[in-house]
């Protein structure tokens, strides 16, 4: 599943204490430039945060793209983030160059492949790429947010995410509450949901 919508109008709905201890923690790392990882139940706003981290970032005017780690195959998610070329021999150009001076976001991270975190890896380290089948790199100027649902830290203890990756993308670890935690905000959230809907239909 791959997003590159840009421009839209994100924000963190709601008003309990949960919320609003997020949204001033979201003011104070978006400017620093820094890797985050998200923690968070599913549906509770990870990709929201994510978009509010950029649009308050010193990137905010390049690109914010979006990648779901666990809705694709190890085959195609190598292709799809370092580009290749196609069969009449142009070249497609990877989610890690299109991000260029802007945001990459990997959602659900956990499922990344173990080939594949050795490649993010040596982005983050060269802040380079190689698009496969080529054999020079491309410079990269990318900030990369993750996010999850799993505890990578057990996936380190069972050695079934690398270490060294875990420690690089979880320069700051935010955690988004779940709705369970956020009282009145259901209401709202259910409130500000049905205006939207009413408005696409007008």
């Amino acid at each position: 599943e791959l997003k590159l919508r840009a421009g839209a109008n994100f924000e963190l709905v709601g008003s309990s204490p949960a919320i609003g201890q997020l949204k001033q923690l979201v003011d104070k790392i978006a400017p620093t430039g820094s890797r985050i990882l998200i923690n968070g139940a599913p549906g509770s706003g990870k990709e929201v945060v994510a978009r509010l981290i950029h649009k308050r970032s010193r990137r905010a005017d390049n690109a914010f793209i979006a990648i779901n780690c666990a809705m694709m195959s190890p085959s195609r998610i190598e292709t799809e983030l370092f580009g290749t070329e196609t069969e009449e021999g142009a070249r497609k150009i990877g989610l890690l160059e299109l991000a260029h001076g802007g945001t990459l976001f990997l959602d659900e991270v956990a499922d990344l492949p173990l080939h594949m975190q050795v490649k993010l890896l040596r982005v983050i380290q060269e802040k380079a790429i190689q698009p496969v089948g080529q054999a020079s790199e491309l410079p990269v100027d990318v900030r990369i947010l993750s996010a999850t649902h799993r505890d990578l830290g057990e996936l380190v203890a069972d050695g079934k995410f690398r270490d060294d990756l875990y420690y690089r993308i979880n320069v700051i670890e935010l955690n988004v509450p779940p709705l369970r935690e956020r009282g009145q905000d259901t209401l709202i959230l259910a409130h500000h949901i049905l205006s939207r809907l009413a408005s696409l239909q007008l």
